[in-house]
Formats: C-alpha cells, sequence, structure tokens
C-alpha cells in the first residue's frame, strides 16, 4: 500500500521540494495581485525623502536603489534558490562564469592561493590558470582523490579549496565529506560548483559546502532560455579569518562574505542579473524536479543500455558499477548523479562520424537543455588549448559529452544506434 499520503500529513510542517518552491513569497505584495512577479525592467526606484534613499544605500532599509543593485524580480529568483537551497543568502549573476569570477574576487588577494583540481570545465581552469595568476593569486592544482595531496597544498594563504560537484566532461565525484574534514582543520572555505546536480538531488548536509556556485543557465533556466549564475552562501564558515575580510563590520543576516560580495564586488564589476532572465528562470524553477527526475532517469538508461555495445570503448555515469565513484555517488546524491554521460570510441574521427549522422539528438554545446545534445569537448570546449594542457586537464579526444533532455528514451537510442553505424 502506498503511504505517501499518510507520510505527507505527518510532514506538512516541513513543505516538499517543488511546494516549497512554488510558494516562495513574494517580499511585498503584486499591487494587482498577480501569481508570478511581473518583470520589473526599470533602472532606478523613487524614494518618498533623502532620510530613505540614504538608508537603503547603507542597508539599514531593505528597499531596491538600481537594477544593478538589485531589482524586484531578481530578488524573487533568489528568494526561490534560498527556498529550494536552504542557503543563508543568495545573489545571482548573468552568467555562471560570472559568478565563479565574482566569488574569487571576493576572496582572493596578491599573494594568496586556491587549491583545485586541474579537471574543471575549460573556462573555469582558464579563469584560474591564467585571468587570477595575472593578479597574483596562486592556482594548486591537486589530485581531489588523494586526501594527502589536498591537505600539503593548504597553507596559511589558501583563500579556498574549489571543484566541482561532478568534474565536466570526467565525472569524477570528489569525497567531499572526508576532504571537508581536512578544510575544517584547516580553516579553509569548502567552494564548489553544483552545477550538474540541482538542490532536489543532492544530500547537502553530507558534503560540507560551504559556498556554492550554480550556472543557473543549465537545470534551473527550464529549457535553456537564458544565462545566468548564483552564488549561495550557507553561512557554515567565520570570514573573520580571511584577510580581505576580516576588517569588515558585522551586518546582521549577511556573512562578511555576503557583504563583500553584494556591496562591493558585485555593484564594482556589474555582472547583475537581468530581470527578463529572472522572471524565466523563476518559471523555470518551478519545473525543475520534474525535469531533472525525468532527464536523470533517461541518462541512467542509456548509460546502461550502451555499457555492452561492441562499438563503444567506455561508457561513464557515476552510477554505473564500473565507475570508481560509485560508492561516495550514492551516499551523496539522492536518485540518479545527474542527465551527462559520456562515451569513448575508437577515435577522434569515429567521434566525428558518430556525431554527424545523429537527427535527434542536437551537436550543441550547453547542458540540461530540454534538448539532448552531443559535443566533442576536446575539439570544442578545449580546442583553444594546446595538447599539453588537455593532457593536464584530463581531455580525451576520442570522447563525446551527451547532455540528456526530455525526448522519450527509444527515440534517443534509436539516434545513437544511427550514429554508431555510421563508422
Amino acid at each position: 500500500m502506498d503511504n505517501s499520503f499518510e507520510n505527507a500529513k505527518k510532514d506538512a510542517s516541513s513543505p516538499a521540494f517543488s511546494t516549497k518552491i512554488i510558494n516562495t513569497p513574494f517580499a511585498k505584495p503584486d499591487v494587482h495581485g498577480a501569481i508570478n512577479l511581473p518583470i520589473y525592467r526599470n533602472a532606478a526606484f523613487e524614494f518618498a525623502d533623502s532620510k530613505a534613499i540614504e538608508e537603503a544605500f547603507v542597508f539599514r532599509r531593505d528597499q531596491h536603489t538600481y537594477s544593478r543593485i538589485s531589482n524586484p524580480t531578481v530578488t524573487n529568483l533568489e528568494d526561490k534558490i534560498r527556498s529550494a537551497s536552504g542557503a543563508e543568502t543568495v545573489m545571482t549573476m548573468a552568467s555562471g562564469m560570472a559568478a565563479i569570477s565574482n566569488t574569487f574576487m571576493t576572496i582572493a588577494y596578491a599573494g594568496c592561493n586556491i587549491v583545485s583540481s586541474p579537471h574543471l570545465f575549460g573556462n573555469t581552469f582558464s579563469l584560474l590558470n591564467t585571468t587570477l595568476s595575472q593578479f597574483g593569486v596562486e592556482p594548486r592544482f591537486v589530485d581531489t582523490n588523494n586526501l594527502t595531496e589536498i591537505a600539503s597544498a593548504i597553507d596559511e594563504n589558501t583563500c579556498a579549496f574549489f571543484a566541482e560537484l561532478i568534474t565536466n566532461p570526467h565525472l569524477e565525484v570528489a569525497n567531499l565529506p572526508e576532504i571537508a574534514k581536512i578544510l575544517r582543520k584547516k580553516n579553509v572555505p569548502m567552494i564548489i560548483d553544483t552545477t550538474v546536480i540541482p538542490w532536489c538531488g543532492l544530500d547537502f548536509h553530507k558534503t560540507g559546502i560551504d559556498i556554492e556556485i550554480v550556472s543557473t543557465t543549465k537545470y534551473i533556466s527550464g529549457g535553456a532560455t537564458s544565462i545566468g549564475g548564483a552564488i549561495l552562501d550557507y553561512g557554515t564558515f567565520d570570514w573573520g579569518r580571511n584577510k580581505k575580510l576580516n576588517g569588515l563590520p558585522p551586518v546582521k543576516g549577511m556573512s562578511k562574505f555576503a557583504l563583500k560580495l553584494r556591496s562591493e564586488i558585485g555593484r564594482n564589476l556589474g555582472a547583475c542579473m537581468n530581470p527578463d532572465t529572472a522572471y524565466m528562470q523563476s518559471l523555470g524553477m518551478e519545473t525543475l524536479q520534474l525535469r531533472y527526475e525525468r532527464m536523470s532517469q533517461t541518462a541512467y538508461d542509456l548509460a546502461v543500455y550502451l555499457s555492452a555495445h561492441p562499438k563503444i570503448r567506455k561508457v561513464n555515469y557515476p552510477k554505473l558499477p564500473t565507475s570508481p565513484y560509485k560508492a561516495i555517488s550514492d551516499e551523496l546524491f539522492i536518485g540518479n548523479p545527474g542527465a551527462m554521460f559520456t562515451i569513448n570510441l575508437q577515435s577522434k574521427q569515429d567521434c566525428y562520424s558518430f556525431m554527424n549522422a545523429l537527427q535527434v539528438i542536437r551537436r550543441a554545446t550547453n547542458l540540461f537543455d530540454n534538448k539532448t545534445l552531443a559535443i566533442h569537448p576536446e575539439s570544442t570546449i578545449y580546442g583553444t588549448f594546446s595538447a599539453e594542457m588537455k593532457k593536464v586537464m584530463g581531455i580525451e579526444d576520442d570522447l563525446i559529452r551527451f547532455s540528456v533532455g526530455l525526448e522519450a528514451r527509444e527515440d534517443l537510442i534509436r539516434d545513437i544506434e544511427t550514429g554508431l553505424n555510421a563508422f
């Protein structure tokens, strides 16, 4: 007998994931009673008197001043993300890369270092290895599977440990609970890009994450409607230990990190989210769980089906028994670990022949669109890197990455078989 109704009655005080998102209250009631908060496309907001606008600018009054700083439609999306995640504060950005760069600009300083894996998304690696290093920030790349190596790389100038929850496209899963123990002892914050798994698919309390970075372009946007990013602070790290933040005054309800980010870095760099984007992504949030569960189930089914195919050298998905990350994946993730998987063929030319034959699956970059996408990362996302750097980053030239959408599983299987028959 299905006891879900009885369980729902027992847990009535704690709304379910989708219910919390859909019923996140507006900061202020809409004057017309709109169910969806309207798009506030204006730049500036009027005040009754000089005292009121002064108080708003110095955080003594919770009121919008200028849309580069905050906007009602954008705030509504941030509130929905906070409801979904349980974060203390959320700030949205113009893109996922804007979220990553603003995070590090908030905490990093000349002479500090960031401990990370070299197995990162191409632009993230370039940000650490090239852009930030030109400002005197040292990237220290380590094997995140080696806890001793991580501990040895950390010193008094380490401002953060950074990694991807599941690396793209390697599909490695770091043992975050064990890494968190090391970081707590050394007073270093854990900053994780969790884009590949949304909040409904992650047992967050086991991870030890202090700052979460998300590309809202992916699952949240609801079908790749728009570009965006978000920075989530869980209020779990004492930022007074950071040499750049320790002199900031306390502000109620806002950590030193969030204060620096919102009052200085976010304002000065100007990577604000557009209100039209926030509106579309607020709608996307409402169907997030439904889409994620369908996409990730199809991804798992495809990975299992293709595992025995004679033309495929390797299938990589964290839930497969062949993955070295299955145990930690099962521990951290709820259900299936995301809608991305990869296959290795015999050669780069085989990859091209395969992709050229596809008729349903789109040849395109991006992840977690409603449409299934396939890409050859080595020649595209990492195409501008040297052969030596590709080796450091663990990029193989016979690998194809799939982002699974909402099409019928049977149609995707037929299309993949068409590709495999092309060589």
